[in-house]
């Protein structure tokens, strides 16, 4: 009997053998093996494969919703990434479109609003804000999970009340302290100025003075109990002893200070009880229907029932049928491991693409708000909400391309050991390869020497940058516009009471600040006191009753001190402030950085804080004559002067510290509202190089409500070019409250881009 002979390629072969014909169903592939007919019909082969590749992607997009929207740190990250809390003291709370809310609702405490709003971080530290933020974070999560059918938020408002009545009582004391005592003739004049000044601070006013006047045993008896009338009744018997002590030793300061601690704290307690009153209790509990709600809350509602839908429906039966089509898949292919990954690995690959084309599609549909903010919001939460939405979204998205370039690794191993299972290509010779390898590695290194010195061949030299731009290296120091911090020490980081800028000294610099307007003091000795006493109306026995009262309430600290007003209220160390400055300009060489300083000490105390310092090769010395043009940044950054200091007062004998007023001039200041803000001619007069603009609202100290208004880019540019006009001259230091609020940095850069043209 005869073998069959082998048939043609990719032909069915027949034998006749033994007398009878009997037909082989072997399929010659085109590298000449067998291959078996697939087992089942190509459409459902076919109708399996679309059933894997939605299955697939179903699980993959689950997979994605289960790892962002129904984990806390979800939402937390993206609450870092755009600085969220942060965000709310310099944007939300400072918008111009909710000052009148935010005016009203303070209106009810016993502390102005601006001592609130400037002490936003004390009555409201990030912390207790980030603390807010978390208690609500798996709410909302629970929420999503079906754990609980009702979204229910709740804010502790407790510590809060009990910050602002801290604050209240910090705020009065300080401003009763710092009053200066005036004598009065008699007992009876005596006691009715103070018995105003004890209706002032029941009223939540700071008294306007106090009187002094030597008390004997039973005048102090009967102004003590003059005083106790205004304190809470409960509060009497503890205070009444340090009053009257205080009186007997004539010290009204002290005795006031005491009386404001328990009336105003008294009366904070009394105003925030309405409010908790009127909330229903310390906690604000928002237990929200959202079911059929379509407020803000409503896509909530909506993400829930997606996620429903998908957990119990769309996963299981993807699991299910994907399964089932796989295994369908894998079995119906011939029974080779090659043949059968072929087609799981397409199916991956299929769903991998579905997956990123609908990353791209929302990435597309992130230009969109994806949740309308209610129209009475203010802009800046507006801007707030949405920002944090898209960075939810884009981390859903990096999730997703995750799950799908996972897919794409797992389709390129299966194909690739399908590919290699049915190619089997011959092994290379050793002799062919080595000439392949080195032609590979000089390929290789060749790149890599052109990627490391045709750039910097082709680009030249990097430019160089001044005040962070290249534009400005040509432009003298007088025609550059700075941004200034008002009383810069007084940040909150600091913990200044009534500060008038948020980060620190370097904070402020690492935000775009380039000029500080600083105040330096010294702590008064009791001699040197008692020296300034003798020269004043005073008896010799109320001169000594003063030294008492003030060694006792401020007592002396040695040194040289940033202060604002009073030291009490919050001090930097001179010298170790001024380090901190020149370890900046020296992590940053491109940068001139001018200080402006309400100089409280003498000029010979000051250059030796410079010298303690180290910052005398960094210091700038003006021509002496201030109508001179002054040197181009590229000029001053090129010998490393980089410091300039003026004094409001002083002018020498340093050479270099120059008074502000010989050289420059400035607007009025102290404007109570923005509508009072004028480029009239104040210190200095006109016709100088140097042009401050004072940009800031003072009432009862900074205003962060107004600075949220009086800083927006808009506000800065158009003010500074309406007194450019009328002076005659480029503005060169813009100084503003609050310097990270609003945008002023921005205004100061479109000043510079205008003038480098």
């Amino acid at each position: 009997m005869l073998p069959c002979p082998a048939p043609p390629r990719g032909q069915l072969s027949f034998c006749v053998s033994a007398g009878h014909e009997t037909p082989r169903p072997e399929v010659l592939s085109d590298h000449g093996r067998m291959r078996t007919p697939s087992r089942l019909p190509r459409s459902l082969r076919l109708a399996a494969w679309v059933v894997a590749l939605v299955s697939l992607t179903a699980l993959a997009l689950g997979a994605t919703l289960r790892s962002s929207m129904l984990d806390p740190d979800f939402y937390r990250r993206a609450l870092d990434k755009e600085r969220a809390y942060q965000r709310i003291y310099d944007e939300v709370l400072a918008d111009p479109g909710s000052a009148d809310l935010t005016r009203d609702l303070l209106g009810r405490l016993p502390v102005p609003e601006s001592a609130v709003t400037a002490n936003l971080k004390l009555v409201i530290p990030p912390e207790t804000l980030r603390a807010m933020g978390d208690r609500q974070i798996p709410e909302v999560v629970r929420y999503l999970r079906e754990d609980q059918e009702q979204l229910r938020l709740a804010v502790d408002i407790k510590p809060v009340a009990e910050n602002i009545g801290t604050l209240a009582e910090i705020y009065f004391g300080d401003a009763v302290a710092a009053m200066q005592q005036q004598p009065e003739p008699d007992f009876q004049a005596f006691t009715e100025r103070l018995s105003k000044a004890a209706e002032s601070v029941v009223a939540g006013q700071a008294p306007k003075g106090l009187p002094s006047l030597p008390l004997s045993r039973d005048q102090a008896v009967r102004a003590t109990a003059l005083l106790l009338r205004v304190v809470p009744e409960a509060e009497r018997s503890k205070v009444r002893p340090e009053i009257l002590a205080s009186l007997e030793g004539g010290d009204v300061a002290s005795a006031m200070t005491t009386v404001t601690s328990a009336a105003v704290s008294d009366r904070t307690r009394a105003a925030v009880a309405d409010v908790l009153r009127e909330s229903g209790g310390s906690t604000w509990v928002i237990t929200a229907d959202i079911e059929a709600s379509n407020d803000v809350l409503a896509p909530v509602h909506r993400a829930r029932t997606a996620i429903h839908i998908m957990r119990y429906m769309v996963e299981p039966a993807a699991a299910l049928l994907g399964s089932v089509s796989l295994l369908l898949l894998w079995f119906s292919a011939p029974p080779t491991t090659s043949r059968r990954l072929m087609p799981l690995g397409w199916a991956l690959t299929t769903a991998a693409v579905l997956i990123l084309s609908a990353v791209v599609y929302g990435h597309l549909r992130a230009r969109d708000h994806l949740v309308d903010s209610p129209s009475s919001w203010p802009p800046a939460a507006a801007r707030l909400v949405d920002d944090v939405q898209h960075a939810l979204l884009d981390r859903v998205l990096a999730t997703a391309t995750t799950a799908a370039t996972l897919l794409l690794t797992a389709a390129a191993l299966f194909i690739a050991v399908a590919w290699a299972g049915q190619t089997r290509p011959a092994a290379p010779s050793p002799t062919r390869t080595r000439p392949v390898l080195l032609l590979a590695t000089a390929v290789t290194t060749g790149a890599v020497a052109g990627a490391v010195v045709i750039p910097p061949v082709i680009n030249g030299p990097a430019p160089q940058v001044c005040q962070g731009s290249p534009d400005l290296c040509d432009l003298r120091y007088d025609q550059v516009a700075h941004l200034t911090s008002h009383n810069a020490m007084a940040s909150t980081a600091d913990q200044f009471i009534g500060p008038s800028q948020d980060p620190d000294i370097t904070g402020q610099l690492n935000a775009g600040v380039r000029a500080l307007q600083i105040d330096t003091h010294r702590w008064e000795k009791p001699a040197e006191i008692a020296d300034r006493l003798r020269d004043s109306d005073f008896s010799p026995r109320q001169q000594r009753q003063l030294l008492q009262a003030l060694e006792r309430l401020n007592p002396p600290r040695e040194g040289l001190w940033l202060c604002h007003s009073v030291c009490g209220a919050g001090a930097l160390e001179l010298a170790t402030a001024l380090r901190e400055i020149g370890d900046w300009l020296r992590d940053h060489r491109t940068e001139v950085v001018t200080l402006i300083i309400q100089d409280g000490v003498s000029p010979a105390e000051t250059e030796g804080a410079f010298m303690r310092a180290g910052l005398t090769d960094l210091l700038y010395e003006p021509d002496q004559d201030p109508a001179q043009p002054w040197p181009t940044l590229a000029d001053m950054i090129g010998n490393d002067q980089r410091l300039v200091v003026f004094a409001e007062q002083a002018d020498g004998p340093a050479p270099w510290y120059r008074n502000f007023y010989r050289y420059g001039m400035e607007t009025p200041f102290g404007f109570r509202s923005p509508q009072e803000m004028t480029c009239l001619p104040n210190r200095g007069g006109t016709g100088k190089r140097l042009f401050l603009l004072n940009h800031f609202v003072t009432d009862s100290g900074a205003s962060r409500l107004d600075a949220g208004w009086v800083n927006r880019r808009e506000e800065v540019l158009r003010r500074a070019h309406r007194c450019e006009r009328r002076r005659g001259s480029p503005v060169n230091f813009i100084a503003v409250d609050y310097a990270t609020v609003g945008d002023p940095r921005g205004a100061v850069d479109a000043l510079n881009a205008e003038r480098a043209r």
